[in-house]
């Protein structure tokens, strides 16, 4: 009797430590976030859900390419997702519905066709990024309201885990 009494015990101390450590995870490094609108399609759709690295911009510069997740910068109780184009130093222009940094066009199969407005030049400063969504006829981003301060990211995206048939790691 003493022996199933020990291993209760046992059992239930290892619970509430995989309990307290899934939701430090949780809340310290792993958030999960849903896609509200069409800002980012193709790639991410309304619905979506992904999963966003709340570590990584602590520990590393964002870079050309990242899909972050961030604190609009005029209402910080709302959060938006974007691609950063342009980091510090780094001089971006939009024009005949190509992306210009430093002087050259880059690359961007993720991108939903369509015409969009001309942009820039504009050289990023430092501690900011400059972040397009993929559909750019239908987002909100730095061409509206600036360029992102770095201190605004919340994370970096790492996967869609739902719907499970769009599961992929970014």
């Amino acid at each position: 009797m003493e022996y199933k009494k020990s291993k209760t015990k046992w059992v239930l101390i290892l619970l509430g430590v995989v309990l307290l450590t899934g939701g430090l995870l949780r809340w310290a490094v792993l958030q999960p976030y849903l896609i509200p609108s069409p800002s980012m399609e193709p790639g991410l759709i309304p619905g979506d859900r992904i999963i966003v690295n709340r570590l990584s911009y602590r520990m590393w510069a964002p870079t050309r390419g990242d899909v972050i997740v961030f604190a609009f910068p005029k209402d910080l109780k709302r959060t938006f997702v974007k691609r950063v184009i342009a980091v510090e130093g780094e001089t971006v222009e939009l024009r005949d519905n190509k992306v210009f940094v430093n002087g050259t066009a880059i690359e961007e199969p993720y991108v939903k066709p369509g015409d969009y407005p001309p942009y820039g030049p504009e050289i990023v400063p430092i501690d900011k990024v400059f972040v397009l969504g993929d559909n750019r006829r239908e987002s909100e981003d730095s061409r509206e309201w600036g360029l992102l301060p770095k201190n605004d990211l919340l994370g970096k995206a790492w996967f869609i885990y739902y719907p499970l048939q769009r599961f992929r790691f970014f």
